[in-house]
């Protein structure tokens, strides 16, 4: 796994951004690079003088260093397409196969990330998660205008559960339509189902209540779908119903299960082993292609699917937090493939390189 979160010092009196450089002539915000001893690299910026450890430098990275806990985390990596901004730790669903399980607290930090915006390098794209980001949703809305006024050239792809959606936010929506993606989960057809899994009754009806304001604020939108054990029956007929009913989605996503927190201790009992039987998910697919719904698998690596589908098998899993088989290493196709979560079972990482 690639760190995110590094060793670091500075006499600063709070926490601070900055863009670490290597230039002579530093920028705002920026912190320049003087000295690299023994992997620990050494920076002069606006909060005086701060080292981070580590076998490489960081530089062109965007970190957020924390005197107090003698840390610095990688908001934004220079070098990598998977950067994001947890929004909050709380959330008002409790899906079976979370893998971050909600907080009751929340710790503000948008004013970070605002900093971390002005900074980011030129069309950079930025994922917002949670929790639930819409807890907080006119400081979120707030973030995104302001972001939209300042750096135009950024993308946001924001995961949402959908459910605080009203009437009241479609203009706001329609103004962040051009930049923003909004990652929302519904994961059956039928509403028993769906609130079962997120473990919250009417959530079913309240999603689809919000998707109408969505709709009317021409809200760009990825379905997601997470395979389970509880769900894995219905995906054709989800598939007509978002045939049917959501043919506005950008793309409809389906997600194999991460073996961490709440699925954790739940994993054999929610676990589909798609490569041992693809039927459902080829029904599902077909359908929705045929209904002009641009369709990806996630998090399935490229061997486990039929070869007939294998276009739809997205390079999908963060750099910091994927792994390969050994296997793999001779595989044709590697540079391409999801790969595996660095805490999948290895019992499952069952591979053939292509």
């Amino acid at each position: 796994m690639i760190p995110l979160v590094v060793a670091a010092a500075s006499d600063a009196r709070a926490r601070f951004v900055a863009r670490l450089t290597d230039s002579a002539q530093p920028g705002p915000g920026e912190a320049r690079l003087l000295d690299v001893v023994d992997g620990t690299a050494l920076f002069a910026g606006a909060e005086g003088l701060f080292s981070i450890a580590g076998d490489h430098t960081l530089v062109g990275d965007i970190v957020c260093v924390d005197p107090t806990r003698g840390t610095a985390e990688r908001l934004v990596r220079a070098r990598s397409a998977h950067n994001s901004f947890l929004i909050t730790e709380q959330c008002d669903q409790l899906c079976v196969m979370c893998s971050q399980p909600p907080k009751k607290r929340h710790v503000d930090r948008f004013e970070e990330y605002r900093r971390a915006v002005r900074l980011a390098p030129e069309g950079a794209v930025i994922g917002l998660s949670g929790g639930e980001p819409t807890l907080h949703k006119a400081a979120l809305f707030a973030f995104l205008a302001e972001a939209r006024a300042e750096r135009p050239d950024l993308f946001f792809h924001i995961l949402s559960n959908g459910q605080h959606f009203e009437a009241g936010d479609v203009a706001e929506i329609r103004a962040s339509r051009a930049n923003c993606l909004w990652g929302i989960p519904l994961y059956s057809h039928d509403a028993p189902t769906h609130d079962a899994i997120v473990a919250k009754s009417g959530a079913y009806d309240r999603l689809l209540e919000s998707l109408i304001h969505c709709l009317s604020g021409g809200m760009r939108i990825e379905l997601r779908t997470v395979l389970l054990q509880t769900n894995i029956a219905d995906l054709p007929a989800l598939a007509r119903f978002a045939a049917q009913h959501l043919g506005f989605i950008s793309q409809w996503s389906i997600m194999q299960l991460e073996n961490i927190g709440f699925a954790k201790n739940r994993f054999a009992e929610l676990y589909v082993d798609h490569g041992a039987d693809f039927a459902l998910l080829a029904e599902a697919i077909d359908m929705a292609t045929l209904a002009g719904i641009p369709s990806a698998l996630f998090n399935m690596p490229r061997c486990s699917v039929p070869s007939a589908y294998r276009a739809y098998a997205a390079n999908s899993i963060s750099d910091w937090k994927r792994r390969f088989a050994p296997a793999c290493d001779g595989c044709a196709e590697r540079s391409i493939c999801s790969g595996f979560f660095a805490w999948h079972p290895e019992t499952h990482m069952r591979v053939t390189p292509l």
